[in-house]
């Protein structure tokens, strides 16, 4: 399946949930599938944080050949004949404002001083996100979605658009995500953080009017984000405590080793790994995007407008859920996704839970289990083909 990005440009400017206005602004969005005569088939993916609008299918050359290892993010859960089936689904992927995957965002030119956005980039939230995801689905005359789906910060955004626009969403899909951040997800967010802005080449956020990058900050913020998600389980395994030269019973390696170690250089695998995972995000991802998005990470919460009762909350979603969990995702643990389902049971909505029993940690929401992928199947074919068949209610 190819596919090929487009852009949506607004004039009329943004209120934002800061106070702020965001002016003219661009979309980044990409479809796969048909839209039906009645338009009842469109289902909008909500990206987490360093994913974008490219889902499914892969890109193309020059020549119209696919681009190898272009697949979109999601390739495993969207496309023909899979979970979310692109032969009967409409599909939406759209990039969120303040990414630096094409939509406008802190790397673009702020029209008031003719530089890059840098630092200056308004304030973003999962509610301003929905907000932009909904004017596009205006231009392309989409009044109701079928569902809305995402996982991570994805399943955020999910979450909110069922509050936000009740009636324009018949089901939800929330995978591997929380209604809020535990303050140790926010704490980890916050180092993250930290490492960017005191980098010296960060220059306040400014970097790109200045002919820098503060990669150094961008390789220990990935490193620490990547291990809270993965499990334990999967580290061990994977890595345990091998060195990556494991015999040291010969002279030479042993000379490498001790060398290494009088230069603190890479040792174990592990630390190679995340190295490699540092340094390859450093190359294509924006510092004040990481800034950005992992500040509406912590934001998010519903709950915090009603006296922290999530119940009263949700009180204005109508649609129908499916929510999944992994059993080792320890950042956004099943105890979390149980706090939405008991909401959404205390007020009387129609809910589905499937609590998936993986080694993977957070990262398993992007894997191929089949599980995983037989649950969402499930839903869709039993459960949101009800549009098609003109038995759509809300609970």
């Amino acid at each position: 399946m190819i596919v090929t990005p487009q852009t949506q440009r607004f004039t009329d400017p943004l209120p934002l949930k800061s106070g702020a206005v965001l002016p003219a602004y661009e979309l980044v969005y990409e479809t796969y599938g048909t839209l039906n005569a009645d338009r009842s088939n469109a289902v909008l993916i909500c990206h987490a944080l360093n994913a974008s609008h490219h889902v499914a299918g892969h890109h193309a050359d020059a020549s119209g050949q696919p681009i190898a290892r272009s697949e979109g993010w999601w390739h495993s859960m969207i496309g023909p004949g899979k979970s979310v089936d692109t032969d009967r689904w409409f599909v939406i992927g759209v990039n969120n404002l303040g990414s630096c995957f094409g939509s406008t965002g802190p790397t673009h030119t702020n029209p008031a001083t003719g530089q890059p956005w840098g630092a200056d980039f308004p304030v973003v939230t999962v509610e301003d996100w929905v907000n932009a995801q909904a004017r596009l689905l205006d231009v392309l005359r989409i009044q109701t979605l079928a569902a809305v789906m995402g996982g991570s910060l994805g399943g955020m955004q999910t979450l909110s658009w069922t509050l936000q626009f009740p009636d324009r969403v018949r089901h939800a899909v929330v995978v591997a995500s929380a209604p809020n951040l535990t303050a140790e997800n926010i704490a980890f967010n916050e180092v993250a953080r930290r490492a960017i802005v005191t980098d010296p080449d960060f220059r306040d956020g400014h970097y790109l009017r200045e002919g820098t990058l503060p990669r150094r900050g961008l390789r220990i913020a990935r490193m620490i984000g990547h291990i809270t998600y993965l499990s334990d389980d999967v580290m061990n395994e994977k890595f345990g405590r091998t060195l990556r030269s494991s015999d040291v019973s010969d002279p030479a390696a042993a000379a490498e080793l001790a060398y290494r170690y009088s230069t603190q250089d890479v040792e174990f695998q592990i630390e190679s790994y995340l190295r490699y995972q540092g340094d390859k995000f450093s190359e294509y991802f924006d510092a004040n995007t990481y800034l950005l998005i992992t500040r509406a990470l912590d934001y998010f919460d519903p709950a915090r407008e009603h006296d922290g009762n999530l119940s009263t909350a949700l009180a204005r979603a109508r649609a129908k859920f499916l929510l999944v969990s992994f059993t080792t995702d320890w950042r956004f643990s099943p105890a979390r996704s149980r706090e939405i389902v008991k909401a959404l049971l205390e007020n009387r909505r129609e809910v589905s839970y499937a609590e998936i029993d993986a080694p993977h940690g957070h990262d398993a929401f992007l894997l191929d289990d089949p599980r995983y992928h037989a649950a969402v199947r499930a839903y869709f074919e039993q459960t949101v083909s009800a549009v098609e068949k003109g038995e759509v209610t809300h609970g």
